[in-house]
């Protein structure tokens, strides 16, 4: 490994925004420097929609085969973009602290979801969004969007100077916002109870090399950066999505929380159009990566087991 670390990111201010804070609190646990490589992926490039250029996996291949050919030594993803499944000879040898995991309404005047007039236009890239908005307020126009943040931004009207203005509100993630600078411009923070995150969302992964999660000073950095209650939720609500075979573009929330020795686990999967909803939880007292993925499948069982493949089209079997 050269003397820097080489971490990889996507080119975008946000994904430079949290690799840099990543790649700062690695180097201070672990005395080295760093440099950052930019890697440009699908998502980045291709503005159609996430269910039309593949869902998953569309902002992590590339850095991925940058891991595997040895143009950097470790990556960062938001956790909520990596798939599922195992990648051969890569390890996510850390998993920080998460941010906050609500989604945030930034809409005009100042308004809250409740307070958008009847037909208002909703903008958001992400079918989970759009089908619990569309559960909550039927009568929304809810409008596909791709785009960085501040494109996103720029879609509502006299939000921020400069752009077309031509939604009511659009929703995003408020850690994104967050570490952007941004939260000022949220009108509402939208609670689970409403509008149950992506798994995963406001959680942050480190991919590095198998072959490099050793003992090196590289590998015990990455050890003591790993935060276990943010590793236990986001493995149970993982393990749900990967039961249900499902990617990042379903219309499925999951939330866990790690509290008085007890895993709690709550999950949503909804129709498209948002007329029907199906939400469960389940709890464990096993606060270890097996228990937490155990708890993840034995929902998403309950969940298949009352009509969940049938409610989102998916493909899982019972």
């Amino acid at each position: 490994m050269n003397s820097a670390v080489r971490v990889g990111t996507r080119a975008s201010a946000l994904a430079l925004t949290q690799t840099t804070t990543v790649a700062e609190s690695l180097a201070g646990l672990g005395g080295f420097d760093y440099e950052l490589v930019r890697v440009s992926t699908t998502g980045d490039v291709n503005r159609a929609s996430l269910s039309q250029i593949g869902g998953t996996g569309v902002f992590v291949a590339a850095l991925r085969e940058a891991l595997l050919d040895d143009t950097c030594d470790v990556a960062v993803h938001s956790l909520k973009d990596l798939p599922t499944g195992e990648a051969e000879g890569l390890t996510v040898a850390a998993v920080p602290a998460r941010a906050d995991i609500r989604d945030a309404l930034c809409a005009r005047d100042g308004l809250t979801l409740a307070g958008l007039p009847e037909g208002a236009s909703v903008g958001t890239g992400s079918p989970r969004r759009a089908a619990q908005l569309r559960a909550a307020r039927p009568d929304l126009s809810i409008i596909d969007i791709r785009g960085n943040v501040d494109t996103r931004l720029a879609r509502v009207a006299g939000l921020v100077d400069g752009g077309p203005g031509d939604l009511d509100a659009v929703v995003l993630a408020a850690a994104g916002l967050t570490r952007l600078g941004r939260q000022g411009l949220i009108t509402e923070y939208l609670a689970p109870e409403l509008m149950l995150p992506a798994p995963g969302q406001g959680a942050l992964a480190v991919e590095c090399r198998s072959d490099d999660a050793g003992a090196s000073v590289f590998a015990q950095a990455l050890q003591h950066y790993d935060h276990l209650p943010t590793r236990l939720a986001v493995t149970a609500e993982r393990a749900v999505l990967r039961r249900l075979e499902a990617g990042c573009t379903a219309p499925i929330g999951a939330h866990a929380t790690v509290a008085d020795d007890l895993l709690t686990l709550e999950a949503v999967v909804c129709s498209a159009d948002g007329s029907r909803l199906l939400r469960r939880t389940e709890r464990t007292a096993d606060l270890t990566v097996n228990g937490a993925a155990a708890a993840g499948v034995v929902l998403a069982e309950e969940l298949l087991a009352n009509g969940a493949a049938e409610i989102a089209g998916l493909s899982a079997d019972l």
